[in-house]
């Protein structure tokens, strides 16, 4: 039986406009540190279309195969051997990257991992480099829709360690960090991208 792979109808959906905008953030060239890489969509897409750039996935162990099985069928040398990367457990690669992206991890980690990733990504990207962070995010304790306010529910009643974060609280974390909020920039189907510049 031929295996199928994992797939996210979100990321097919969201790629183009993060892409668009990752255009105008991210450098021209060097290395992206990706946290939480997924189902490897937007590190396939994002590679092919932003080529001055090599694309760092990482993701926790249970993941890397299927990773690794994506990566090797895309051939695309733009795209680095994926990374054994729990951000509360694994230890961080020693070296330092150009930049950082993660999508939709925030809400799904516990509070201890949010405040782990952000350690780690301060600690590996060069200074003045940024951390693109996208997702759904609350604005003063509130939702910003209706259908946020029933994911949070649905994530909550999952886990409760999990749930859609304050942005507030997220930009407190990133200054406890070394790190700034240089924009909030309001996406489609109420997300947002996060962008932190590094001190």
């Amino acid at each position: 039986m031929k295996q199928t792979c994992p797939f996210s109808s979100a990321a097919e959906r969201n790629r183009q406009p993060i892409l668009e905008r990752l255009q105008q953030l991210l450098p021209k060239q060097g290395t992206v540190l990706e946290i939480g890489s997924g189902t490897g969509q937007h590190a396939v897409f994002f590679s092919r279309n932003l080529p001055g750039l090599l694309w760092q996935p990482s993701d926790r162990e249970e993941n890397l195969a299927a990773l690794e099985a994506i990566f090797s069928a895309e051939g695309n040398e733009h795209i680095l051997p994926v990374l054994k990367l729990d951000v509360t457990r694994d230890p961080w690669p020693g070296c330092t990257y150009d930049a950082a992206y993660s999508a939709n991890t925030a809400h799904i980690m516990p509070w201890n991992a949010v405040v782990a990733m952000f350690s780690g990504v301060s600690e590996h990207i060069i200074p003045r480099a940024r951390f693109c962070l996208y997702g759904p995010f609350n604005i003063d304790n509130r939702f910003t829709s209706e259908s946020n306010a029933r994911f949070d529910a649905q994530l909550r009643a999952e886990d409760p360690d999990m749930g859609i974060r304050d942005m507030a609280a997220i930009e407190s974390l990133a200054g406890l960090h070394q790190m700034r909020m240089e924009f909030q920039i309001a996406m489609p189907a109420n997300n947002f991208i996060l962008v932190f510049s590094k001190l």
